[in-house]
């Protein structure tokens, strides 16, 4: 797969299709870009599982902070990777040896984390992969909220936004699966 550029259907259906987030490198900063994102995830009907070895035992908005993704007892649906590019290989291996424990679909890297070879891996193993974008500024760029602060979302379209089923202003990218 080409991951210099994404269509919007393939963003989409991967938002729509997940509900648990792993967050590897999740912060209890509340001025780190992980610690929003995961606000935002958290509200709009997301599970997130923060993973931070040195915040294990701890909470973050409330969740449990696990010490490594082998430590997660449940299904995951995304891992969603806050780390540096050259840590995100290690991770991706540690996410295909976890693959059928955790029921895994995709890796995400954030803003700045891109990984060629992390992302090859991944797809041999049958995850997709998104890098170098932010599962928050995608979902509100999808849906339309993004515009509320005045960013041009690149999107022109006569249809009335999906509403969320809380609050007024909570605009969803569809039906999730």
């Amino acid at each position: 797969m080409n991951h210099d550029r994404y269509d919007d259907a393939y963003i989409a259906a991967i938002l729509n299709g997940i509900k648990v987030v792993a967050m590897v490198g999740a912060s209890a900063n509340i001025n780190r870009p992980s610690y929003f994102v995961m606000k935002y995830l958290l509200g709009k009907g997301f599970a997130v599982i923060p993973v931070n070895p040195g915040l294990a035992g701890q909470e973050i908005l409330g969740q449990k902070v696990v010490a490594s993704l082998a430590d997660i007892d449940q299904q995951v649906d995304m891992v969603d990777v806050f780390r540096n590019s050259e840590a995100a290989l290690g991770i991706v291996r540690e996410c295909i040896a976890l693959k059928d424990k955790l029921a895994l679909k995709v890796i995400w890297m954030q803003l700045s984390v891109r990984n060629d070879e992390a992302a090859a891996e991944a797809e041999a193993a049958g995850l997709k992969v998104v890098m170098n974008r932010c599962p928050k500024i995608e979902y509100g760029r999808l849906s339309g909220e993004i515009g509320w602060a005045g960013v041009n979302a690149g999107l022109i379209s006569s249809k009335r936004p999906q509403l969320g089923t809380s609050g007024v202003q909570n605009h969803v990218i569809g039906p999730r699966r």
